[in-house]
């Protein structure tokens, strides 16, 4: 099957979404050539008159955050092509809908929607599904200052969307790729020889990106601080010694005149979400936002067919 390009009015509104189009085109591509594998849907070939066209609505099974109902359109954009599809966005990205909501309209070849169906589900359930749960975090942490972020831990080739959703659901990205700013781990503390020295060799060539440095005991937080560290991640704590680093980073400021961010990770539940942002910690970062969260049900109801001349 011969598929198109993304018109550019699906590239202003991925665009508008802080999506690149290039990089949602080629997941989109990626995913449909997996679908079909090579050869062509051929049960709806079989059952369909190629002159049909047919609306269909995107439509909630489930309440929820929405989030990719701009990248449905561009799976139906590549595969009936730029004006060859009337598409409606009913309920924008980031809204939060209840079962039986209609997502969004399309009125296109009824061939088309039925060969990106799956590919268009597949990814705005998963996206959703990703959006919804980071919405619940948010509002378990409400009123508190912590901020919801993600992490690296997303699905292969699927990093963009994948923090793009966690967007809608309120959260924030942590970094993008590991060229665009700096988490020294526990095996590059173990590799460098200690906190203080790995910190000092990623400050001589990060050239401006921000440095994060992980700690797990308050020995190390306080050599971080010294070392000259202002963004640190507390692995693997309890909300006592989340609180007692609290403490230490607080008086660090008080002497140095340095502010300095202290971020959550490891072993992190929804259940404990409000208590680990009640120790005062500026970020947590959650790894079950994308590589955990559940779909959010969302189907394709078919409305009306006609078949043209």
């Amino acid at each position: 099957m011969q598929f198109h390009h993304l018109s550019g009015d699906v590239r202003v509104r991925l665009a508008d979404a802080g999506l690149a189009g290039d990089d949602v085109e080629d997941i989109v591509v990626r995913t449909l050539r997996e679908d079909l594998a090579g050869g062509d849907d051929v049960t709806s070939r079989a059952c369909i008159d190629p002159r049909q066209r047919s609306r269909a609505s995107f439509v909630a099974r489930a309440p929820g955050r929405i989030a990719g109902v701009e990248v449905a359109h561009a799976v139906l954009d590549v595969v009936c092509g730029p004006g060859a599809l009337d598409f409606e966005v009913v309920r924008a990205d980031a809204s939060d809908v209840d079962a039986g909501d209609v997502l969004a309209t399309v009125v296109a070849s009824t061939l088309g929607i039925l060969v990106a169906e799956r590919t268009a589900l597949n990814l705005m359930c998963h996206l959703s599904g990703v959006a919804s749960a980071t919405s619940r975090w948010v509002a378990t942490v409400e009123g508190t200052g912590a901020v919801i972020r993600d992490t690296r831990k997303t699905t292969p080739g699927l990093r963009a969307l994948e923090k793009y959703a966690v967007r809608c659901g309120g959260g924030a990205n942590h970094r993008m790729s590991l060229s665009d700013a700096v988490l020294i781990k526990d095996n590059h503390v173990a590799a460098a020889g200690g906190v203080g020295a790995a910190f000092e060799r990623v400050r001589r060539v990060a050239n401006g990106l921000p440095i994060e440095i992980e700690v797990d005991t308050l020995g190390q937080l306080r050599e971080a601080l010294d070392a000259g560290a202002d963004l640190v991640l507390l692995d693997n704590m309890d909300e006592p010694t989340m609180r007692a680093s609290v403490d230490v980073a607080r008086q660090h400021e008080r002497e140095s005149g340095r502010s300095v961010l202290l971020e959550a990770s490891g072993g992190l539940s929804l259940e404990r979400a409000l208590a680990v942002a009640q120790t005062g910690v500026h970020f947590i970062s959650v790894g079950a936002l994308t590589h955990s969260a559940p779909i959010l049900d969302i189907g394709l109801d078919f409305e009306s067919s006609a078949t043209g001349s």
